[in-house]
């Protein structure tokens, strides 16, 4: 088994209306320097988006979505934020805004298999809980 390793996570959180502070988590952004890993998973529950806001346009939102695992995966398709080193990428992702698309703060933590705990993350943070 690998020892384990540093990680850092975001969640990606939907704000359809800024000035409300509602969200809902859609995605998480996983950076692992160790292993060279950097990335998203995105799994956005629309029922519950349009349950803020009825009116959100959704395609906009899943454009917006769909940029940040280009991004974790750098390259010219990525544009000029793809040509950064993948510790800054995720640096520029995590960082601030107030716009539609939001990261929550930046947690830490230990982990064996990068891919393995993004998932785990994302059924904990983003999924809906599964009722017996």
């Amino acid at each position: 088994m690998p020892a384990p390793c540093s990680y850092d996570y975001a969640t990606i959180r939907v704000v359809p209306r800024v000035e409300r502070e509602e969200f809902i988590n859609a995605g998480v952004i996983l950076s692992c320097p160790a292993e060279q890993f950097l990335e998203a998973r995105i799994a956005l529950d629309e029922q519950r988006l349009r349950a803020i806001d009825p009116a959100v346009a959704i395609d906009v939102v899943h454009s917006h979505l769909a940029s940040i695992p280009i991004i974790c995966a750098g390259g010219p398709s990525a544009g000029p934020i793809g040509q950064l080193s993948q510790r800054e990428r995720f640096h520029w992702l995590v960082a601030p805004r107030s716009t539609i698309i939001q990261m929550s703060p930046v947690h830490t933590g230990r982990c064996a298999n990068p891919h393995d705990t993004l998932e785990r993350l994302l059924d904990v943070m983003v999924r809906p809980p599964h009722r017996p």
